[in-house]
């Protein structure tokens, strides 16, 4: 989803916020429809909270992800004299932007080198002993010192894909993984 809207922050940010615990069948055509209505910032500072959360119905939280647009909107007028901001720390100034998020938006609209480490890279770099934390913070912090900076970018994109195919949580097919020898879990179910 994020690489069709590369290179711009506005659409990288909007798709970051609405994708939050959303899949990318249901998000993507809300986005398109938005960019439709609402192709600037400023057109959706000038949005109706109503017409906005109507555009965003079909996907799930559509109301508290328009409160979040509306907000971040407003933020970035006010803060950020309507440009989005290029730092972890002034992305998670706005609402519905965590750290990953706020990674992801560095990656893909300002082609900076880091790391977007959400659940399935947190859990699968611990699972492989890539790292040993307790935070996606920490790992994302770690990760940086082991990872060589080339790779960054594209540790998310991996990792998240292996999580949901081969290593999802529940049903992980440790018969079919390419490298279950050097996983914590499979590890642990073979001395069982």
């Amino acid at each position: 989803m994020f690489e069709v809207q590369k290179n711009d922050p506005y659409r990288v940010l909007v798709c970051g916020i609405l994708s939050a615990r959303s899949k990318d069948e249901k998000t993507v055509p809300v986005c398109r429809k938005l960019f439709e209505k609402y192709p600037t910032a400023e057109d959706l500072l000038k949005a109706p909270i109503e017409e906005l959360e109507e555009t965003l119905k079909g996907i799930g939280l559509y109301r508290q992800k328009a409160k979040y647009l509306k907000r971040a909107a407003e933020i970035l007028f006010k803060e950020f004299n309507g440009k989005i901001p290029s730092t972890v720390e002034d992305l998670t100034k706005l609402p519905g932007v965590g750290r990953k998020i706020a990674n992801i938006i560095l990656i893909h609209a300002f082609d900076q080198d880091t790391i977007a480490v959400d659940t399935h890279v947190h859990r699968i770099s611990n699972l492989l002993r890539l790292v040993k934390t307790k935070t996606p913070e920490e790992t994302e912090r770690e990760l940086k010192k082991i990872v060589p900076r080339p790779l960054w970018k594209e540790i998310n994109y991996l990792l998240v894909g292996f999580g949901q195919t081969i290593c999802n949580p529940q049903k992980p097919k440790c018969e079919i993984c390419p490298i279950k020898e050097f996983c914590q879990e499979y590890q642990t179910k073979e001395k069982e």
